[in-house]
C-alpha cells in the first residue's frame, strides 16, 4: 500500500508567532495533554498549557496559552498569553544544555537546538557580538522556550513530508523592545526572514522572532 505524501501548508496572512503555531497544531488534532507530556521532558518548571476556543470575524480557532509562574498546587501569579516575558535572560549555551539534557526525541532536540542557534545568530548580527555571548530576554523566557520546542514537537507529530507557508505578513508600524522602539519588523526578525517573501499589512508587529525562526530553510 502506497501512503500518500502529507503536505502541511501554513497561511500566514495574520503573521506568525510561536503560540499561533501551537494553536493551529492543536486545532489539527494534536492532543494538548500529549504536547504537555512531551514538553515536560524538558525539566523546565513553572508553566502549564491552557487551550481554549476563540472566535473572530465569524471564524473559530484554538488559542494555546503558556501559563507561567505555576505553583505546586496549580495556582498562578501571572498569565502569559503568548507574551515574551522579561527578567531571566539565558545564554544560548544554557538553552542548548536544557534541550540536550532532556528526554525529548533526537529529532526534536536537533530541530529545537537549530532554531535557537538561528535566533542567536540573528541577535548576534544585530548587536555585533557572537552567538554564544547573546543574552536571550524575550526569547529566553520560559513561555518562549515552551512555544518553540512545543512547535517542533507538533510539527514532528504531523509527520508531513513537506511543510510550506504563504508569504509572511510582518505587520506595520513600530514595536517597543528592551533596547528601544523599532520599526516593524525589528532587526532580528528582519534578519531571520532574509530571502523569504514578506509583506506588511495591518497594524503592529504580526511576525515575532519565534514565528520567523520556525520557517523552513
Amino acid at each position: 500500500v502506497v501512503t500518500p505524501a502529507r503536505l502541511a501548508y501554513f497561511d500566514c496572512a495574520s503573521g506568525a508567532a510561536g503560540d499561533m503555531l501551537l494553536g493551529a497544531l492543536v486545532d489539527l488534532g494534536l492532543p494538548v495533554e500529549a504536547l504537555q507530556a512531551e514538553l515536560a521532558k524538558l525539566r523546565l518548571g513553572g508553566w502549564l498549557l491552557e487551550a481554549r476556543k476563540v472566535h473572530g470575524a465569524g471564524l473559530h480557532a484554538t488559542k494555546v496559552d503558556v501559563i507561567t509562574d505555576v505553583h505546586v498546587h496549580g495556582h498562578t501569579d501571572a498569565r502569559a498569553a503568548g507574551a515574551s516575558g522579561h527578567g531571566h535572560g539565558r545564554r544560548l549555551g544554557d538553552i542548548l544544555e536544557l534541550i540536550g539534557n532532556s528526554a525529548l526525541e533526537g529529532a526534536v532536540k536537533e530541530r529545537s537546538s537549530a532554531l535557537f542557534r538561528r535566533l542567536a545568530e540573528a541577535e548576534a548580527g544585530v548587536h555585533g557580538t557572537s552567538a554564544d555571548e547573546v543574552h536571550f530576554h524575550e526569547v529566553g523566557a520560559v513561555d518562549a522556550i515552551v512555544d518553540i520546542v512545543g512547535g517542533v514537537i507538533g510539527l514532528c507529530w504531523l509527520r508531513a513530508s513537506r511543510i510550506v507557508a504563504s508569504p509572511l505578513n510582518v505587520g506595520t508600524g513600530t514595536v517597543k523592545m528592551d533596547h528601544g522602539v523599532f520599526p516593524v519588523p525589528p532587526p532580528a526578525t528582519a534578519r531571520l526572514v532574509q530571502g523569504v517573501p514578506v509583506y506588511g499589512s495591518g497594524e503592529g508587529e504580526l511576525l515575532t522572532p519565534t514565528g520567523a525562526g520556525q520557517r523552513q530553510r
